[in-house]
């Protein structure tokens, strides 16, 4: 048959679908089969054969032929992995049904009546083969799904190689398939790479697809304060049930760590064939992210295991009952975790390569998915952190996340994977070794919008933590919290900052100590507190190799008297608020403050805004730092002693102890720092996740209504000003500088390689005040870091998804979609 007559048909049968009142029986299959069996269309043919007023007209006019519907499609499904589809018209059959489903499963999910349909048994139905008067074998319909589709995935001649032998006529038995010898790809626990078939990587595709949609119903539930509620869908995925759970998570992970977008070592080729693989591999790890779900925090478990198949098998599962974050979190096998880490890092470098060489690679456009494949696997198993952490790989994985921050900076339609990238370096920056690779020479010359400059990794990273600070998007000054507690995280451990870097690290000083910038929020001043603490620990651990700073500090001395002589009194207040409404964003102010700035690099784009009319999903807040992170303290041999709860004198600048009285009223929800979150304003019951601390109200610019006005008053500013840590920084200046002077005087120099020679062979040992334990903040899972995965990881999928377009105009309730 043509295709345009199959085509012709399905319309027909769904014409006849849509305007059929009465229910049609279930037995009635020669109505039912016109929708599977005598078709052949693409998945794209259903979306638009299928139009969404249609699939609502039969939910609302008549529900009991969308039921039969579904549940006939999932019949067939069930049929189709029982025989294992010999046959190409079962195959077709199996896919018509796929893709059906894929085309209806969001329009049961956007309406709370039909949300727990699948969840239910049919009446008379039985399982799909058995005898119909054994009710209690049902299993609810989504179950019968999901094993279906588990089956299929690993169905011999339809997703993976046969193994029967030439001349067998006998089909393999789906039920006795050992399906961990149909490892899709060789890597974790598996060493045979089956050669490619691009009709098995497209079937698989389709499949996972479906089950992407079936995930999705997280989609269509509010954002809310009550993170346990598990998806029932991935719950029972990652089961014991199904007995594919091991062998799918190996096939996804190796699928996608093993990918090479080069095109297998030839440049250029991506030009001249269609890449299955690519596709497959996109899906695979927007599956894994999704069911990578744990209700309690990091696994329980991080038990030892041999990764043979046959171990994995004969072990009860321990720790979570997820199965695939259980097995994940036991991966422990030094080349299982070096193939993990180098795989993802030749991805994530993928874009880079794109700038230098363009076109020599296929453009991957799935490094937001690995990012949130990355962090979970550094939160999941803190083994593979600690592997990541061991050597300078971890390195590989820092520049391209620094390269996106950058380039992302001020596209407003990217906030979400700025926050994801500085959520992995926070994470990263609480161990110590983190510190201690960044003192590598940075040579790698990617072309970045930065100055040039000629130093370290932790160099770079200070440099473009500059830029997102002084000339990132608006919606980013939440972050500012953030990307100077890596930088105080990171510091103890820095050996010699290059000028450059120590010229940034003081403009950001010099911004955020001025008055008005200091008195327009309440927590303003904790930024000068962690600048303060970054330049304390260089000095005390630092100080020999960090001349450049040290000569910065004295150049910048001004900044430092000034703060030590902060005036409180009302007047300089209230000009200082004055001055404050004049100015229209803190960025802009910040970014006028002359900042010496040179010429980026040769070859380097600009980080340009969105275009207009770009698709965004809408983010929650994220937590306030104090709640995303724990204190520890680093003791004399190194290891890190936990502080939980430090008197008010010690947690000087923690936020929860410097508000007046009449600061904290937004603060009590635990979640503070606004994001995206006005999209949500319209909908109740969720103020908890769209509290618009005062940091980021005041930060963002303008605030008329009068519950937000927030007053400066002269014992507040003392109630701060008297614990900023200048002990250190003064006692150097007062040592210093006269001998500077002096050297300046007697040698008539301007030069300052002079001072430098002077200043790096100098020493301060016995006169500094004793050094101050080392303060690590530790990032720590919490259930607003939790939710905010969630919207983003979600808002992702939902806008990479186009071809078909599965979610679009549904009504999703996780985020919104806002066009910029």
């Amino acid at each position: 048959m043509g295709n345009v007559d199959s085509k012709l048909n399905f319309r027909k049968a769904v014409i006849q679908l849509t305007t059929k009142t009465q229910p049609v029986e279930a037995t009635d299959h020669a109505f039912w089969d016109q929708f599977w069996t005598d078709t052949a269309t693409t998945v794209q043919d259903v979306f638009a054969l299928v139009p969404a007023a249609e699939i609502r007209a039969v939910r609302e006019e008549s529900p009991s032929n969308l039921a039969t519907l579904c549940y006939k499609a999932v019949e067939k499904l069930v049929q189709g992995a029982d025989s294992g589809c010999p046959s190409e018209k079962e195959r077709q059959i199996v896919l018509n049904c796929i893709r059906l489903l894929t085309r209806i499963l969001p329009y049961i999910f956007e309406d709370a009546d039909w949300r727990g349909f699948f969840w239910s048994t049919v009446p008379g139905a039985g399982r799909a083969g058995q005898d119909e008067g054994d009710d209690d074998g049902a299993r609810p319909l989504a179950e019968s799904l999901l094993l279906a589709v588990s089956d299929l995935l690993f169905c011999p001649d339809f997703t993976v190689q046969s193994h029967k032998r030439t001349g067998s006529d006998t089909a393999e038995d789906m039920q006795s398939i050992d399906s961990c010898e149909y490892i899709w790809e060789a890597g974790v626990g598996f060493a045979q790479s089956p050669p490619l078939n691009y009709t098995h990587d497209l079937n698989r595709t389709e499949l996972l697809k479906l089950l992407l949609t079936c995930f999705s119903e997280a989609m269509y539930l509010a954002p809310s304060a009550d993170n346990n509620i598990l998806n029932p869908w991935v719950t029972f995925f990652c089961a014991t049930d199904n007995r594919h759970a091991l062998p799918l998570f190996t096939s996804l992970l190796n699928v996608v760590c093993a990918y090479d977008a080069v095109g297998y070592g030839v440049p250029y080729n991506h030009l001249m064939f269609s890449d299955y693989r690519e596709v497959l591999v996109e899906h695979a790890v927007q599956i894994l992210i999704v069911t990578l779900e744990h209700e309690a925090g990091p696994a329980a478990a991080q038990h030892s295991l041999d990764h043979s198949a046959s171990a994995m098998e004969d072990l009860e599962p321990v720790g979570p009952d997820n199965l695939f974050v259980n097995y994940l979190s036991r991966i422990h096998r030094e080349e299982d975790f070096s193939f993990i880490l180098k795989g993802l890092a030749r991805l994530m470098t993928n874009p880079l390569i794109q700038t230098y060489l363009p076109n020599s690679a296929k453009k991957i456009r799935f490094h937001q998915e690995l990012l949130v494949l990355f962090w979970k696997l550094c939160d999941f198993n803190k083994k593979f952190l600690f592997f990541v952490l061991k050597s300078s790989d971890v390195l590989d994985v820092l520049v391209p996340i620094l390269f996106y921050l950058n380039d992302a900076r001020a596209d407003q339609s990217r906030v979400g994977l700025v926050h994801i990238g500085v959520f992995i370096l926070l994470l990263l920056s609480g161990e110590r070794n983190f510190g201690v690779r960044l003192n590598k020479p940075y040579s790698v010359r990617v072309p970045m919008d930065i100055p040039v400059f000629t130093g370290t990794h932790a160099d770079l990273l200070i440099v473009i933590f500059h830029k997102i600070i002084t000339s990132g998007h608006q919606r980013l000054q939440p972050l500012f919290d953030c990307l100077l507690t890596i930088v105080v995280n990171v510091s103890p451990y820095l050996k010699s900052l290059s000028m450059v870097a120590a010229n940034k690290l003081l403009h950001l000083l010099e911004a955020f100590s001025t008055n008005w910038f200091l008195f327009s929020a309440s927590q303003n001043h904790h930024l000068v507190f962690f600048l303060l603490e970054v330049f304390n620990n260089l000095i005390q651990y630092q100080f020999d190799g960090n001349c450049n700073l040290v000569y910065a500090i004295i150049r910048k001395r001004n900044i430092f008297h000034q703060l030590a002589n902060l005036s409180s009194d009302p007047a300089t207040i209230h000009k200082a608020l004055q001055m404050k409404k004049r100015k229209k964003t803190t960025t802009a102010v910040i970014s006028r403050i002359n900042s010496q700035e040179t010429i980026s690099m040769e070859g380097s784009r600009p980080a340009v805004p969105a275009e207009p009319g770009t698709l965004k999903a809408s983010l929650v807040a994220i937590p306030a730092i104090d709640k995303l992170t724990e204190k520890a303290q680093v003791s004399e041999d190194g290891t890190m002693v936990c502080l939980q709860h430090m008197t008010t004198d010690q947690n000087a600048h923690s936020p929860q102890h410097t508000h007046s009285p009449q600061s904290s009223a937004a603060d009590t929800s635990g979640i503070a720092g606004a994001s995206d979150t006005e999209s949500n304003s319209g909908r109740d019951n969720e103020e908890a996740f769209q509290p618009e601390s005062e940091l980021a109200r005041s930060r963002l610019s303008s605030v008329s209504s009068s519950a937000m006005y927030w007053n400066p008053t002269p014992d507040w500013v003392l109630s701060w000003k008297s614990k900023l840590p200048l002990q250190t920084i003064m006692r150097l200046l007062q040592i210093l500088v006269p001998q500077v002077e002096k050297i300046c005087i007697d040698k008539g120099l301007t030069d300052e390689s002079e001072i430098l020679k002077f200043l790096q062979h100098g020493t301060l040992v016995g006169l500094l005040p004793v050094p101050h334990p080392i303060l690590i903040r530790k990032y720590q899972a919490n259930a607003g870091t939790a939710m905010w995965f969630r919207t983003y990881m979600w808002g992702v999928i939902y806008l990479r998804n186009v071809d078909p377009p599965i979610w679009y105009d549904t009504d999703v309730r996780l985020f919104e979609i806002q066009r910029i």
